[in-house]
């Protein structure tokens, strides 16, 4: 590897205040179900979530900071949002 690579950062598990930001398509139920999908997965802190839409309205993000235990955890959760069809991105 050269001096002009970057190196991805390591994440150190367990991590007690993993933020995950999800962006979906705007609808009823969105955020109950993804908090669904996260809860199955890992524990979340409701007192930092936080939700936005869209300057237009058609998207909305969902922020949750969850208890990351494993990269496994992370790409479940990850495949089984993207499976769901109204999200297009997971951070």
């Amino acid at each position: 590897m050269t001096d002009t690579e970057v190196k991805a950062p390591k994440i150190e598990f367990p991590n007690t205040d993993y933020p995950i930001k999800v962006i979906a398509d705007t609808g009823v139920g969105v955020r109950d179900k993804v908090i669904e999908i996260v809860a199955k997965h890992a524990s979340i802190n409701h007192d930092i979530s936080v939700e936005r839409q869209s300057s237009n309205g058609k998207y909305t993000t969902i922020q949750l900071h969850i208890v990351a235990t494993g990269q496994d955890q992370l790409y479940d959760i990850n495949s089984e949002l993207r499976a769901t069809g109204f999200v297009h991105m997971v951070l």
